[in-house]
């Protein structure tokens, strides 16, 4: 099935808010003892890179203050490397990447 550009985007903005949604009220700690909000969070990540994947080049080149190859290559660790996560990196992310790229796609 042909996905445009705005849907992907919409794709990575609603996960992005869903993300930060889960972490309200949480720790870093959190993640060591909830394990569905560190899946919760990591599917998310992994949908966002993969949306991102999908984007057009022409889109990901307008857009160039946006750090696609992270975002992708998150994705793709995540995906590869599903047996060793480091639970750091996802928090860091949701807590100081997201909103930033929510606020740039919007």
């Amino acid at each position: 099935m042909f996905t445009d550009d705005n849907t992907k985007v919409k794709h990575i903005i609603e996960a992005a808010n869903e993300a930060v949604s889960f972490i309200k009220g949480k720790v870093r700690q959190d993640l060591d003892t909830d394990r569905k909000l560190s899946l919760s969070l990591v599917r998310l990540l992994e949908i966002i890179g993969e949306a991102a994947n999908g984007l057009s080049d022409s889109f990901r080149e307008s857009h160039p203050d946006i750090p696609w190859n992270s975002i992708i290559n998150m994705r793709n660790r995540l995906i590869h490397g599903y047996f060793d996560i480091n639970l750091d990196v996802v928090w860091q992310t949701v807590t100081e990447d997201l909103q930033e790229l929510i606020k740039s796609l919007s």
